[in-house]
């Protein structure tokens, strides 16, 4: 299907409208602490690669650049990675950003799933909400999230 045709698609959903949120607001973007999560599949050298219906997630340290993809999908290319680790995560556009002051800081903890699963609903019910909690306890205001 063409790019136009998805397009044309999407712009035919009924957008729903929600009485509450289950969101809350954030501090500004120049006092908030970021982080990453990506479902990339990277991990460092030394922690367990990603295996097929792995459910779980890596944590990813922010100062590190032994980053590893752990990708089996046939539909990624990973060729950008390869040639830049910021196209799949942007730990150098955000530190740029911390120190410009467009935002407080990068955390030193990121996460990273495996994006190339079947049946989400472990994530959904599970890691997703455990992650979030460890990020929360790690004093993360606002997540970037880089699908790949």
């Amino acid at each position: 299907m063409a790019d136009h045709d998805q397009k044309r698609g999407a712009s035919e959903v009924e957008i729903p409208e929600f009485e509450s949120t289950a969101f809350t607001r954030p501090p500004p973007l120049s006092e908030a602490t970021v982080a990453i999560v990506t479902s990339a599949s990277l991990h460092h050298a030394g922690q367990e690669d990603f295996a097929p219906t792995d459910i779980g997630y890596r944590e990813l340290s922010g100062s590190k650049r032994d980053y590893q993809t752990g990708h089996w999908s046939p539909n990624f290319d990973s060729v950008g990675f390869a040639a830049d680790i910021n196209t799949v995560f942007p730990i150098d556009r955000l530190n740029e950003l911390a120190e410009s002051g467009r935002i407080g800081r990068v955390s030193e903890t990121h996460l990273s799933y495996a994006g190339n699963q079947f049946d989400l609903s472990g994530v959904r019910l599970d890691s997703g909400p455990a992650g979030a909690k460890l990020l929360r306890e790690r004093g993360v205001d606002i997540v970037l999230l880089t699908p790949v």
